[in-house]
């Protein structure tokens, strides 16, 4: 599952990286929370919480809906 995470995330990577900003994947922990950084231009953006809740995580859960979060850390 942890691959196939991190090729979604691959595939959003593009986006971020487009406006300064980029993400990594840290985790996907047994209750099925998947945990990413954010880096560059995403780090304390007042709209990174909207961009992962509202972009990456409905992305995520959209192709894997065991997926049951995802959160920043």
């Amino acid at each position: 599952m942890e691959e196939n995470i991190k090729n979604a995330i691959a595939q959003i990577r593009p986006y971020l990286q487009r406006d300064g900003g980029d993400i990594q994947f840290v985790e996907y922990t047994d209750d099925h929370i998947v945990k990413v950084q954010l880096q560059g231009h995403c780090v304390g953006c007042p709209g990174a919480t909207m961009t992962i809740k509202g972009v990456i995580e409905r992305l995520l859960r959209e192709t894997y809906p065991e997926i049951q979060g995802v959160e920043a850390v």
